[in-house]
């Protein structure tokens, strides 16, 4: 009874508040990410990208952090981090991250809108490690996993046609001369005679 009651409250101050509303992009502590379908009294409808209904008991949006992507405004920056080898050249890398990034069609265009930016964030153990700095267009807000996706494809192929190479983690194995002694157990010996 106690929960039913608490979802029950929950769900009534979300609809004074109207903080969630239906269409929000939401992703609650869990990991669940979805969009907003319907704001019950005692559990909102979330529908996942993979079309998946989840009823979640309202108590959840109340007393757990959440994430609203698209609260005051559907517009959000994305930043897809990609690596390239070291002694690559950085304004090729530049380039061709750009080039790729006009090639998706979730790259906000138009009056008003930020040109996508490529950052040299760090050394890694193996590559310079880049970030593509993209801002997106209100439906592309609610497909972070899609787009993301989208951009590598394109960042790989950019970088393919420029021929800049992308790191692979690599260990150098160094032998020093010497003998190593070998030892015969008594099945080695017994299949020696046989032979």
């Amino acid at each position: 009874m106690q929960a039913i009651f608490s979802n029950l409250v929950s769900g009534i101050i979300m609809l004074v508040e109207g903080s969630i509303k239906v269409g929000d992009f939401v992703e609650l502590e869990s990991g669940l990410r979805g969009e907003v379908r319907e704001i019950n009294t005692r559990a909102t409808l979330i529908t996942t990208n993979d079309n998946i209904d989840i009823l979640v008991p309202n108590s959840q949006f109340i007393n757990n952090p959440m994430m609203i992507w698209t609260l005051r405004d559907s517009i959000r920056r994305i930043r897809v981090p990609f690596g390239v080898a070291y002694g690559s050249d950085k304004d090729l890398v530049k380039k061709a991250a750009l080039e790729a990034a006009n090639a998706t069609p979730h790259l906000l265009s138009g009056k008003g809108s930020k040109p996508p930016e490529v950052w040299l964030m760090k050394f890694g153990e193996s590559s310079l490690d880049f970030e593509l700095v993209v801002w997106l267009t209100p439906q592309a807000v609610k497909r972070p996993s899609t787009v993301v996706a989208a951009f590598n494809w394109e960042i790989e192929t950019a970088l393919r046609k420029y021929g800049i190479e992308m790191p692979f983690p690599q260990r150098d194995l160094h032998i020093r001369s010497g003998s190593l002694p070998i030892k015969l157990t008594a099945a080695d010996t017994s299949q020696d005679s046989e032979k």
